[in-house]
C-alpha cells in the first residue's frame, strides 16, 4: 500500500476544517498523511477569528455556528462545557469562536486517527507549489526552505486584505497612519483618542472598527465614506420563518430581474401576514448556490453592478448592540457619514489629504489615518501571495472573468486555461465565489469542507 500525502496551505476556518473532517473519515486504514501550513502560531482561528479584542463579535447567532453540519448543536454545547463567556443575546466574540476552532484542530493534530492518518502542523508561510514533471504530484515549498512531497494540494488561502480600487502611492502605502488591513496584528494600535480617522466603506468591518476605536478610548472624529450610504442591516429576533419558495417559483429562473421580482413578491407577502422580511431572504439560503449558477455570466455581472451591494446590507446583519452603538456614535456626533468615492490618498505632512468624489464633484478631507473597510480582496489576477502567484505564473490557478476568485470545477478543483480540471490543485473557502458567490460563511464553507475531503477520501489507498 503506497503511502498518499494531503497539504492543506492556510489554517483558518476553511482549511482547519478540512483538516477535520479529514480526521473524521470512516472507513481505512488509510495510509495518508496529512499536512497542514499557516504561517500563524495556531491554526483553526484564522485571520477572521484571532482578533484579541472582546468587541468584535460574530454576526451570527451561536445556535447556527457549529463546525459540522449534522451536529446543530455542537458550537452552543463546546461553549456550555467550556464555561467560555456569556454571549449577549446568542452572539459571541470572535475570540471565543478562535478558541472553538483551535481547540478542534489541536485534538487532530494530537495523535493519529482511529483510521490510521497522520496529521502534521507547519508553522511556516507557503510560497510556492510545483507541479511535478509526470503530473502526478506537486511540492510544496515552505518559506524556510522545506518542501512537502504531495499528491494533493488543497489552497484554503481564506480572505486577502482589502484593496481599494484607486491607486495609492508607495509613500502612502508605506505610511503608518494608512491602515490597508484592519484585521492586522498592529491595526488601529498607533491611533491616539484625539487623532482624526477616516474609514473607507460602511459595512461589517467599519462596524468593527468603530467599535474598537470606542473600546480604545478614541474620541476624535471619524469619518465613514461609503458609495452608498448604507449600514449593515441590524439581525432580527430569532422564531420567524419563512417556507422556501425556491422548487415552485426561481429553479427556472435564468434573470436577475426576474429573481428580484419574485423576492420582492414574496417579501410583501410576508408583510402583509405580519412577518419581517429577513426570514424571506434567509429562506433563500440552502439555495443560493443554485440561484447563481443558473444565471449566465452576463447575469451575474449585471448583479454584481446593480444588487450585490444592497444584497451584502440585507444578508450580513449585525449584532443588535453592535447597530445601537454605531447609532449612538452617529446621533452624538463623534461619527460622520459621508456619501461619495475615495479617488485618491496623498500625504500632507503628518496627515493624510483624501479625495472624496460624489457625482462628478471632488472634496479633499484631510485626515491623520486613513483605514481600508472594504471588504476582502477577491480578484486573483491582483493578489501578490507568492504561492498564489507561483500557480498564476504556471497556468494552474486561473482568475474569474468576474473577479471574485479561482476558476474551479464542481469539487473545487482548479481549472487551467483549458478548462481542464487539476487532480493535484484544489481550493476551497472564499476562493470558490465564482461557484457559489456565497463562499464566507460557516455554513456553506463547514458543508465545502465535508464534500471535499469526501471527494478527496476516493484516492487514499486502504489496507
Amino acid at each position: 500500500m503506497s503511502q498518499r500525502t494531503i497539504t492543506i496551505l492556510g489554517g483558518g476556518f476553511s482549511g482547519s476544517m478540512l483538516l477535520v473532517q479529514l480526521a473524521r473519515l470512516t472507513g481505512g486504514p488509510y495510509a495518508c498523511d496529512v499536512h497542514i501550513v499557516e504561517p500563524r502560531a495556531t491554526p483553526g482561528p484564522g485571520l477572521a477569528y484571532s482578533a484579541r479584542r472582546k468587541e468584535y463579535l460574530l454576526n451570527v447567532r451561536a445556535p447556527f455556528l457549529s463546525a459540522f453540519p449534522h451536529e446543530p448543536t455542537h458550537f452552543a454545547d463546546w461553549l456550555r462545557t467550556t464555561n467560555a463567556p456569556v454571549c449577549a443575546g446568542g452572539f459571541c466574540s470572535r475570540q471565543t469562536y478562535g478558541r472553538y476552532l483551535q481547540h478542534l484542530t489541536e485534538e487532530v493534530l494530537a495523535w493519529p486517527s482511529a483510521t490510521g492518518m497522520r496529521f502534521f502542523f507547519h508553522h511556516q508561510k507557503a510560497v510556492a507549489a510545483t507541479l511535478a514533471p509526470d503530473g502526478a504530484s506537486a511540492t510544496v515549498r515552505l518559506a524556510d526552505g522545506h518542501e512537502i512531497n504531495s499528491h494533493q494540494v488543497v489552497l484554503a488561502l481564506g480572505n486577502f486584505p482589502p484593496a481599494p480600487d484607486l491607486r495609492i502611492s508607495p509613500a502612502v502605502r508605506a505610511s503608518p497612519t494608512y491602515h490597508s488591513n484592519p484585521w492586522g496584528p498592529q491595526a488601529l494600535q498607533n491611533i491616539q483618542p484625539d487623532h482624526t480617522v477616516l474609514l473607507i466603506g460602511s459595512g461589517l468591518t467599519a462596524v468593527d472598527v468603530l467599535l474598537g476605536l470606542a473600546a480604545d478610548g478614541h474620541h476624535g472624529t471619524v469619518t465613514v465614506v461609503s458609495r452608498n450610504g448604507r449600514w449593515p442591516t441590524v439581525h432580527g429576533p430569532l422564531g420567524q420563518s419563512y417556507p422556501s419558495f425556491y422548487a415552485t417559483e426561481l429553479a427556472s429562473l435564468t434573470t436577475v430581474a426576474d429573481v428580484v421580482r419574485v423576492v420582492r413578491q414574496h417579501t410583501r407577502a410576508a408583510a402583509a401576514q405580519g412577518l419581517d422580511w429577513r426570514p424571506v431572504i434567509d429562506s433563500l439560503r440552502p439555495d443560493l448556490g443554485r440561484i447563481w449558477q443558473a444565471w449566465p455570466e452576463v447575469e451575474q455581472a449585471r448583479f454584481l453592478r446593480h444588487v450585490a451591494s444592497i444584497w451584502s446590507v440585507v444578508r450580513h446583519r449585525s449584532p443588535p448592540q453592535n447597530t445601537l452603538a454605531v447609532q449612538q456614535m452617529l446621533d452624538a456626533g463623534t461619527v460622520q457619514l459621508r456619501l461619495g468615492r475615495v479617488t485618491d490618498i496623498q500625504p500632507a505632512g503628518p496627515d493624510l489629504e483624501v479625495s472624496i468624489s460624489r457625482r462628478g464633484e471632488q472634496e479633499q478631507l484631510v485626515v491623520r489615518h486613513v483605514i481600508s473597510c472594504t471588504g476582502p480582496l477577491l480578484n486573483y489576477s491582483r493578489v501578490q501571495d507568492p504561492l498564489a502567484n507561483s500557480l498564476r505564473s504556471a497556468g494552474h490557478l486561473v482568475p474569474d472573468a468576474l473577479q471574485l476568485g479561482i476558476q474551479t470545477d464542481e469539487h473545487g478543483a482548479l481549472l487551467d486555461m483549458q478548462g481542464r480540471a487539476s487532480t493535484i490543485f484544489f481550493t476551497l473557502g472564499p476562493s470558490r465565489r465564482p461557484a457559489y458567490f456565497e463562499s464566507t460563511a460557516v455554513p456553506e464553507l463547514r458543508q465545502q469542507a465535508v464534500a471535499l475531503a469526501q471527494h478527496l477520501q476516493a484516492d487514499i489507498p486502504q489496507g
